[in-house]
C-alpha cells in the first residue's frame, strides 16, 4: 500500500469490472500492458502511481473475482463488489486516495464508474463495447466499433476514438513457453459456479471415457476454475453429487495435476488461471454455455458447447435466462416448449461467438443430451481436421484486428498529467 506521502503526491489508475470473463479478457491484458510502459505500483514499489482495481455488482460475478485476480500481482488495492457502496460514501475507509486519477471502464454498469470518477474526482475513461451509455460524462471514449461511435451525439464523437476488440489481443497475451505433448488435445469446461459444476463435471468426464474409447489418440485437459478446486471437482465427480449416479464415472486415481477415472482416462487438470496457454493449443473444447465461449472463441478454438437440460433441479441455480425459466412454477412439463421459444426469441443462439455473428459458428446442444451423443459429434470432429480448421477461422474473423490492448494504453496514458507519467 502506498505511504501517505505517495497517495498525496501520486496518482491512482482504477481499473473497473465485474465479472470472471471481463477481468481475463479485458483487465488482465490492460494492466499487463500499463505496467510495460508505465511505472506503477504495485510492481514497481516506489512509483508514484498505483494501479488498482475495483469490482462492482454484477448478477453474472461469482463472488470470487478477488481471488482470481490477487495472483496476478497486478494491483496494489482490489476492493470486492460487496464493498462498493461503501467505497461510495466513504471512500478513504479503504485506505488514502491520491486526489488525481482516472478511472477506467472495463465491465459491469457503465454508471457505477460514472458514480466512483466522480466521488473520487478522476477522470474517466469506458471502454464500449456495443454502446457508450453516459459519453457527456466520460473524459474519453474507447470504443470497440465504429458502430459505437456513430451512435454517439455529433458532439461528443471527437472525444471517441475506435481502438478495436481487445479479445482480439487475447491470443498473443496466450502464448507461452510450455507446448502440450503430442496428441489429439481436447478440453472439458464444466463451469465455474456449483450449479454449473454439478452437471458439468460428471457430464463431461463419462464423455471423455467414451471419446477415448473410440479416439485412444485423445488426451485431456480441464482447467481448474479460481472458484473451485480439486476436491470440490472430485466431490462433484462421487457420489456427493446425486446426479453423478445417472452416469457411469467414478474417479480412482488423484495425483498432483492430474486425474484418473475407472476407465482408466487420464485428465491433466491446469491450475494456471487463466489457462489460456494450454486452450489455445486444443483441438477442440467441450463446454457449457457462458462466458468461456467468449474465451475460446477469443483463443479461437473449435467448441461444442453444452447445455444439458434433464437436471431442472439444479439450473434453477444457473443465471441467466436459462436459471430464470427454470425457476418457473410448473416447469417439469413445460421445460421443452419454453426453452424452445426463448431460444427463438433469441435467435436460437446462447454461445457468445454465435450471437456476436447472429449465425450458428460453434454447434450448440441443448436439450436431453447424453454422453454418448456428445462423445460421437466430438469424434466425427477430430476425425475431419479441416472442419475444424474452417471453424477456427470463422472464429477469427469475429475478432478484429490485434492492437486494441495497445491502443486502450495510450488512451489511458494521454489522461495522465505529463509530469506524473514521465516521472
Amino acid at each position: 500500500m502506498a505511504s501517505p506521502a505517495q497517495a498525496d503526491s501520486g496518482l491512482a489508475v482504477v481499473l473497473v469490472s465485474n465479472g470472471p470473463g471481463e477481468l481475463t479478457t479485458w483487465v488482465r491484458p490492460l494492466a499487463e500492458r500499463l505496467h510495460a510502459t508505465l511505472p506503477l505500483r504495485p510492481r514497481t514499489p516506489e512509483a508514484l502511481m498505483s494501479l488498482q482495481l475495483v469490482l462492482v455488482p454484477c448478477p453474472n460475478a461469482t463472488g470470487h473475482e478477488v481471488e482470481a485476480a490477487r495472483p496476478w500481482r497486478q494491483f496494489e488495492r482490489i476492493l470486492p463488489a460487496r464493498h462498493f457502496w461503501s467505497l461510495l460514501l466513504r471512500p478513504r475507509r479503504f485506505g488514502p486516495w491520491p486526489r488525481r486519477g482516472v478511472v477506467v471502464f472495463l465491465g459491469g454498469d457503465q454508471f457505477w464508474t460514472v458514480l466512483l470518477s466522480a466521488r473520487l474526482g478522476y477522470r474517466h475513461i469506458t471502454y464500449a463495447e456495443w454502446v457508450a451509455r453516459w459519453p457527456g460524462w466520460n473524459d474519453r471514449v474507447a470504443a470497440m466499433s465504429e458502430t459505437v461511435r456513430d451512435q454517439l451525439p455529433l458532439a461528443q464523437r471527437p472525444r471517441c476514438r475506435v481502438v478495436g476488440d481487445l479479445m482480439a489481443d487475447l491470443s498473443s497475451f496466450a502464448r507461452g513457453d510450455d507446448p502440450l505433448p503430442d496428441g489429439e488435445w481436447v478440453a472439458l469446461l464444466p463451469g465455474s459456479k456449483r450449479a454449473k459444476l454439478s452437471i458439468g463435471v460428471p457430464f463431461l468426464l463419462d464423455t471423455a471415457d467414451r471419446l477415448a474409447r473410440q479416439r485412444p489418440a485423445c488426451r485431456f485437459l480441464l482447467p481448474v476454475a479460481p472458484t473451485t478446486s480439486v476436491a470440490e471437482l472430485l466431490r462433484f465427480a462421487g457420489q456427493e453429487n446425486p446426479i453423478a449416479a445417472d452416469y457411469g464415472v467414478t474417479v480412482t486415481e488423484v495425483g498432483e495435476g492430474w486425474l484418473v477415472t475407472a476407465a482408466g482416462t487420464r485428465i491433466e487438470l491446469i491450475a494456471q488461471h487463466p489457462a489460456h496457454a494450454a486452450l489455445s493449443q486444443c483441438d477442440l473444447a467441450l463446454t457449457t454455455v457462458g462466458a468461456n465461449t467468449a474465451e475460446l472463441g477469443a483463443l479461437a478454438v473449435p467448441m461444442i458447447v453444452l447445455v444439458p437440460t434433464q437436471h431442472l433441479e439444479v439450473m434453477q441455480a444457473w443465471d441467466g435466462g436459462l436459471g430464470l425459466l427454470a425457476r418457473l412454477p410448473g416447469l417439469r412439463r413445460l421445460i421443452g416448449v419454453l426453452l424452445t421459444l426463448w431460444r427463438l426469441r433469441h435467435n436460437g443462439l446462447m454461445a457468445w461467438p454465435n450471437i456476436h455473428a447472429g449465425r450458428v459458428v460453434v454447434p450448440e446442444r441443448v436439450g436431453a443430451i447424453t454422453p454418448q451423443q456428445i462423445a460421437e459429434e466430438a469424434a466425427s470432429w477430430l476425425a475431419a481436421p479441416e472442419r475444424l480448421e474452417g471453424q477456427r477461422e470463422d472464429l477469427r474473423s469475429l475478432r478484429g484486428r490485434p492492437g486494441a490492448v495497445d491502443a486502450l494504453a495510450e488512451e489511458v496514458r494521454a489522461l495522465l498529467p505529463k509530469a506524473i507519467e514521465s516521472a
